[in-house]
């Protein structure tokens, strides 16, 4: 890459889309990003290498979208949304790049079935329903109009409930869509910003004598973000999705942890991070609600 930030023949590995070059592409990130060779892969193994290798593609067009709305002074849209209900994000980056048929083509070389590979991807666990899914619709169609929109969410941990029907009834499990990795989001741990939650407000009179307030005695939590690309389809833009999580401000007592209580020692980081644990808890209880 150049001084100016500008793609060179270098990259030119991470944006071949014949099915050769998607073929080479699989099998170095299963070894230098997952740590497997053919012999030892599993069929999740091949998803993670796989979504690496369509990844790579999507950030060279990211990179360029990004710095195009900087170069033009773009306005923006900012879409604010408790739900992105983005589901499966394989399928829908092959269709919206257009290689579907050479990653096919490429794995099917591997002894490797595409079909296979998109049905065992987690649906994100970001949405409910129509709130959701219309927001991740917008999200797409912005891309798909080249229009510089960006979604605002929250990352949560778990989703409502994984659903198995026994005797017929509903039995809820957690959602534990995140118990794999992500490999679609990039981590932004510089982007933390500290949130106030309770406290009070006190009124004093500043050096001039005005009346001011301030704030204190807060319960503080940091918000952290993760980017995700958002591809338009059948063009080269790709926007972006960026969902904060909830992290404690300390991660650890050592006070108690050194008296040998434990629990206590991790239970403000716990409380902190309940914030974006779930999406929707059980409103039965007064708690819940």
């Amino acid at each position: 890459m150049s001084a100016s930030g500008e793609i060179t023949p270098i990259d030119s590995m991470v944006s071949g889309t014949d099915a050769e070059s998607i073929r080479q592409a699989l099998v170095n990130r299963l070894i230098y990003n997952v740590g497997k060779d053919h012999y030892t892969a599993t069929t999740r193994d091949w998803l993670h290498s796989l979504a690496y290798v369509v990844r790579d593609r999507l950030t060279k067009r990211w990179m360029d979208t990004m710095r195009s709305y900087y170069r033009a002074d773009a306005k923006r849209v900012y879409y604010l949304s408790l739900e992105f209900l983005i589901g499966r994000s394989l399928t829908n980056a092959l269709l919206s790049l257009g290689i579907y048929e050479p990653c096919r083509q490429a794995l099917r070389e591997l002894g490797i079935d595409l079909e296979h590979v998109c049905e065992i991807e987690y649906d994100a666990a970001l949405g409910n329903g129509g709130l959701g899914r219309l927001a991740a619709c917008f999200l797409d169609s912005m891309a798909t109009l080249q229009l510089p929109g960006y979604g605002y969410g929250i990352r949560y941990d778990y989703g409502m409930f994984r659903q198995e029907i026994h005797n017929g009834e509903q039995i809820e499990h957690p959602d534990s869509w995140l118990r794999y990795g992500n490999p679609w989001e990039f981590a932004r741990p510089e982007v933390l910003y500290p949130v106030k939650l309770y406290g009070r407000i006190v009124e004093y009179a500043d050096e001039h004598g005005e009346k001011r307030y301030q704030w204190v005695d807060t319960d503080d939590i940091m918000a952290m973000a993760y980017d995700t690309p958002v591809p338009g389809y059948d063009n080269s833009t790709v926007n972006n999705m960026r969902l904060w999580t909830a992290k404690a401000s300390r991660d650890l007592d050592l006070q108690y942890f050194n008296e040998g209580d434990y629990v206590k020692a991790v239970e403000n980081k716990t409380i902190s991070e309940n914030l974006s644990k779930v999406l929707y808890p059980d409103d039965s209880t007064e708690n819940g609600r």
